[in-house]
């Protein structure tokens, strides 16, 4: 599988700082890792539920540098590609 699917509860969503949108850029200028923005793929949708309130799909680069930022990786799944439903949210759309 290409995407892990990682969830977000509601108590998480709520620090801005765990939006990749926000903070993977922020993140690779200063550990100097720019040339993976081109190998980064992350779409969103939201949840259904209090524990599952934001879903992410996250390529292996990208669930590689959220973990390097300590981010907390909930895996609850992985998908050939990201949904219809979901959004790009950072990075580049997948390519098959």
């Amino acid at each position: 599988m290409n995407y892990g699917v990682i969830a977000q509860s509601a108590d998480e969503v709520q620090d801005t700082e765990n939006a990749p949108a926000v903070s993977m850029g922020p993140y690779l200028v200063s550990t100097h890792k720019t040339n993976l923005l081109a190998t980064i793929s992350v779409y969103s949708r939201r949840g259904n539920s209090r524990e599952h309130v934001r879903l992410l799909y996250m390529n292996a680069t990208a669930l590689g540098v959220w973990r390097a930022m300590g981010k907390q990786s909930r895996l609850v799944g992985a998908e050939h590609r990201p949904p219809q439903t979901a959004l790009l949210t950072f990075g580049v759309p997948f390519s098959e």
